[in-house]
């Protein structure tokens, strides 16, 4: 009997744990199954619906009319018309599940922002300004000599590549977003396109069998009985249903087809389609009919750039960035101080006592603990005597303060001058001196 054998020891985590593998602490929105081996989007439940659609009828045709024309045909030809519809179905089932239960094309997300292209690192204050570095919310990337804008993902933390976009429902950035498929519960991307378009193709081909031979079916009774073609539906209400659900079925399915025809043909994507238009201007990624049908059918699909049962290696220190440097993010205005903690101190003017100045500052617990000397000298920070109904002044701001007001002052010396630490003061003192905290 196979016994799993038991995880190493270089494979643990620091406290003896094992360590979750990547598509347990997925931040998308997607639904694994089989231990991370297979992938869908949230609305994985419509799958269902969709094998529902393509699996019913095609047992209603098997066993109603192909069984009678197993009976009109006494050769071998009434069995290979049941076989038919039994292998195609389950191939359009088979190229479904291949659409829906892999990775798109996802695009890994960054766990720290970008540096910003001219940070170079230093904290140098220029005329009393802290410099903010901002991060471009466009770039342009010349593909095949067209400029192309590529947009800053602030979900993902990067620069999309170029024909990517972040969808929505599923929360990832996806190669070659085409579209979010509600269908199929996944979105359609650079690494299942091809399957999807042979999804849709092979079911507008299944609806067209159906549907031809719910006629030849009909059309044999008529000749047989010697009756009308209504008589006959008459008599065979499952033919009726069948025509009708595939003759509507086929319009979408087969208008679908058409479409991806035409995207195809000239290299895009629905998502460009609509929101560029390259019809009135360059597509700089058509290279013509043939070499488009040659890179979507008979190019090698690339490896998935996310290993999702892979164990989740601890991430190793990032360098400390000096304080010096802000950050703006392309869609704020605001300075992103320490990118890492994602966090920024705020300071709460209309503080009314020590225990309020406290409270401000427990988000941002030891912030500038053993900061400089400055910092430590209670003779220069503050006069204790009539807080109430005023804020603290600090004579000196840190770079953090001068956007926000932030003032630097260690939590030990909030502590103490809210009474929780143990202080000697005299009533007749109105300053604190470095000997009454030391």
């Amino acid at each position: 009997m196979y016994v799993v054998p038991p995880p190493k020891p270089s494979d643990l985590n620091d406290d003896g744990s094992v360590p979750l593998r990547t598509y347990q602490t997925w931040k998308g929105s997607n639904v694994f199954l089989l231990q991370g081996r297979l992938i869908f989007g949230p609305d994985i439940r419509s799958i269902f619906l969709t094998i529902f659609l393509i699996a019913v009828p095609a047992a209603i045709f098997c066993g109603f009319i192909g069984r009678k024309l197993m009976d009109e045909y006494s050769d071998s030809f009434g069995i290979w018309i049941i076989a038919v519809a039994v292998l195609f179905t389950i191939y359009v089932l088979v190229l479904l599940l291949l659409t829906s239960g892999r990775d798109p094309g996802i695009v890994p997300r960054n766990a720290h922002p970008p540096e910003p292209e001219n940070y170079d690192g230093s904290n140098e204050v220029v005329g009393g300004q802290t410099p903010a570095l901002r991060l471009p919310r466009i770039k342009d990337v010349v593909v095949n000599g067209i400029t192309v804008k590529v947009k800053y993902c602030d979900t993902c933390m990067l620069y999309r590549p170029p024909r990517c976009s972040h969808c929505s429902i599923c929360n990832n950035c996806v190669e070659r977003f085409d579209h979010h498929c509600p269908w199929v519960g996944q979105c359609i991307g650079l690494r299942n396109y091809r399957f999807f378009f042979m999804f849709v193709s092979s079911a507008t081909l299944l609806c067209l069998y159906v549907f031809g031979f719910c006629w030849v079916f009909l059309l044999r009774v008529k000749d047989r009985e010697n009756t009308s073609i209504w008589k006959a539906m008459t008599n065979y209400p499952a033919s009726i249903v069948l025509i009708i659900y595939t003759f509507i079925a086929v319009w979408f399915v087969g208008g679908l087809t058409v479409f991806h025809l035409y995207l195809i043909s000239t290299n895009q994507s629905t998502y460009e389609n609509f929101r560029y238009r390259y019809d009135r201007r360059d597509n700089p990624y058509n290279r013509g009919v043939f070499e488009n049908f040659k890179e979507i059918f008979f190019t090698s699909i690339p490896a998935s750039k996310n290993k999702f049962r892979g164990r989740m290696q601890k991430e190793p220190g990032m360098p400390p960035r000096s304080l010096g440097v802000g950050f703006i993010s392309p869609n704020s205005e605001k300075t992103l101080g320490d990118v890492e903690a994602g966090r920024k101190p705020v300071w709460d003017a209309t503080a009314t006592g020590p225990s309020e100045i406290e409270g401000e500052l427990s988000n941002d617990e030891g912030l500038n603990r053993g900061g400089s000397e400055d910092s430590h000298d209670l003779s220069r920070i503050i006069d204790m005597e009539g807080t109430e109904g005023r804020s603290i002044l600090h004579p000196r701001r840190s770079s953090w303060g001068r956007r926000s007001g932030t003032l630097n002052i260690p939590p030990d010396v909030v502590a103490m001058a809210s009474g929780e630490s143990n202080r000697v003061t005299d009533s007749n003192d109105k300053n604190l001196t470095r000997r009454d905290w030391q």
